[in-house]
């Protein structure tokens, strides 16, 4: 929680693993709904004729964690809560200005960046992803699995 961002001169090669595991919330997307590409763009960004790839199109397998919405949200406070009383307190935090709110203020913050935020994100950009996956992992309350879908190709 102190770099949410390329950190200049870090890097890492792989080199032809065995096995890949992309992780992310916006992996499957395919960028239907996207801004259309303005008018004055290269031309090579306007040309819809050609085919369109996506990054989840070189993937052989995936796998998508879906859950009801309150239990994500809850989730998601809790998680807030805990980094409250550890990582935000460090000064170097990106976070580090929550650290210091009073529960009710915690509680009124998260709930605040859940629904103007990770909320939409979750509904408008993740959600819709799910039925591109090969296999769906449904989660119960408690984070155990209750449902497993696979699709068949």
């Amino acid at each position: 929680h102190r770099a949410y961002d390329i950190v200049p001169g870090e890097f890492q090669v792989v080199d032809r693993p065995d096995i890949v595991i992309v992780e992310g919330l916006t992996v499957l997307q395919t960028g239907e709904g996207a801004r259309p590409v303005a008018a004055d763009a290269p031309a090579r960004l306007r040309d819809t004729s050609r085919a369109r790839v996506f990054v989840s199109d070189f993937f052989d397998f995936s796998i998508y964690l879906d859950a009801e919405e309150g239990d994500i949200e809850r989730w998601y406070i809790d998680r807030f809560f805990a980094l409250r009383e550890t990582v935000f307190r460090d000064p170097r935090s990106y976070f580090h200005r929550f650290a210091a709110l009073t529960d009710h203020e915690a509680q009124a913050t998260a709930r605040d960046i859940w629904s103007s935020i990770n909320g939409v994100n979750l509904r408008d950009n993740i959600k819709p992803t799910r039925e591109r996956a090969r296999l769906v992992l449904e989660k119960a309350p408690d984070h155990t699995v209750q449902r497993i879908r696979l699709r068949r190709i």
